[in-house]
């Protein structure tokens, strides 16, 4: 059974969001995500002023097994990109929901929850 923070909101391609009191957003891959592909060897995310709609694509995860693109949960202008990564592209697999944030974006409308699921949704979509 994956690790589902309850205070996250999470979308149907595996990228969790954490909403922060500065109303910016955290984004990374959940625990499932990081179980499935194995041991990530890269992990590309975008540039800082980057913007993105929901669900477009916005960087890319390699492991051992395979490369997945990764998507934005909801739109928004990138402020900040976790530079551990690119030394560390581990860090995903130790801690997907802390140290291995991917971005912080700035919605650019009120972001809205309709399209994310919350943790018992998760869990149930990945069983």
């Amino acid at each position: 059974m994956s690790n589902t923070p309850a205070d996250l909101r999470y979308a149907k391609t595996h990228e969790w969001l954490k909403r922060e009191g500065d109303g910016t957003v955290t984004v990374g891959i959940t625990d499932y995500a990081q179980n499935s592909l194995g041991d990530i060897t890269y992990v590309q995310v975008p540039k800082v002023g980057a913007s993105f709609k929901a669900g477009e694509t916005f960087g890319v995860v390699e492991s051992v097994k395979a490369a997945s693109d990764l998507y934005a949960p909801v739109a928004g202008t990138v402020v900040a990109v976790n530079p551990a990564l690119d030394a560390a592209p581990e860090t995903v697999n130790r801690a997907p929901y802390g140290e291995g944030w991917m971005m912080k974006l700035k919605p650019s409308g009120p972001a809205s929850n309709d399209a994310l699921l919350d943790a018992p949704a998760y869990a149930k979509l990945v069983g």
